[in-house]
């Protein structure tokens, strides 16, 4: 039986997903309706795969995947005009060469004038009171100031979900820190990676991630509490092995 599209929440029914010949997803099924919902789980445990699903960079090869009434094997296009996605590294995401150019872009690409592309751009700058970075050269920002522009490139065109893919890894604790105040200001469903663990102290839900599978759902609070012991038992396994075991 099919079930009908729900503008309220963030569907994955049975996803499956491979790349490389490897399964990087095995079977998650969510209902994600939360505003703050956090990803946590090692390297390689499939949390980039899983988020790459929602804008449609990846397509499931099992399964369906539901974002906000959008079905991504029925409406692939539709999805980028939904989710507003920021990579790890600014560097990859940004393209023009000053901050005006690279917060209109998107506009103009949805049917703006270049006028009017430039002036919603200069409206967003100032909401965030970053008018007079403009005219400034991308290459100019600091790392901070890069995610800041990608966030607010992305925030222009009005996502109903901002899902960030680990976006304070190259950031200073302030920067940090304000990038994570402003996160929490906003009205879209968001979705975020972080290995910095107390980034989710104020999230809805967290979900932990282990080999392609969900290992636990649920609160903030004991799914890292979880994941902590998870590390820490790993740790104490990996200092107690013999160094010299399977040497030839």
């Amino acid at each position: 039986m099919s079930i009908p599209a729900d503008p309220s929440l963030i569907r994955l029914d049975g996803v499956t997903l491979s790349r490389g010949g490897r399964v990087v997803l095995d079977g998650i099924s969510l209902d994600l309706t939360e505003r703050r919902i956090g990803l946590i789980g090692d390297n390689g445990s499939g949390k980039s795969s899983l988020i790459r699903l929602l804008n449609g960079l990846l397509s499931p090869d099992a399964g369906r995947v539901e974002v906000h009434g959008i079905d991504a094997a029925k409406e692939p296009g539709a999805l980028p005009r939904k989710v507003g996605f920021i990579f790890q590294n600014p560097d990859h995401q940004i393209i023009f060469p000053t901050v005006i150019e690279e917060i209109a872009f998107s506009l103009e690409q949805a049917g703006r004038t270049r006028r009017e592309a430039a002036a919603e751009a200069s409206g967003a700058l100032a909401r965030h009171g970053r008018a007079h970075w403009a005219d400034r050269p991308v290459h100019a920002l600091s790392e901070g100031e890069k995610q800041l522009l990608c966030i607010i490139a992305v925030l222009v065109m009005e996502p109903a979900v901002l899902v960030l893919d680990e976006p304070f890894s190259s950031l200073d604790l302030p920067t940090r820190l304000g990038l994570e105040r402003l996160i929490a200001r906003l009205p879209q469903q968001v979705v975020l990676i972080a290995h910095e663990l107390d980034a989710f102290s104020a999230y809805d839900r967290v979900v932990w991630l282990k080999a392609g599978r969900i290992a636990m759902d649920g609160a903030p609070e004991a799914v890292i509490a979880a994941y902590r012991r998870h590390g820490a038992e790993r740790l104490a396994a990996a200092e107690g092995a013999d160094p010299l075991e399977g040497a030839a």
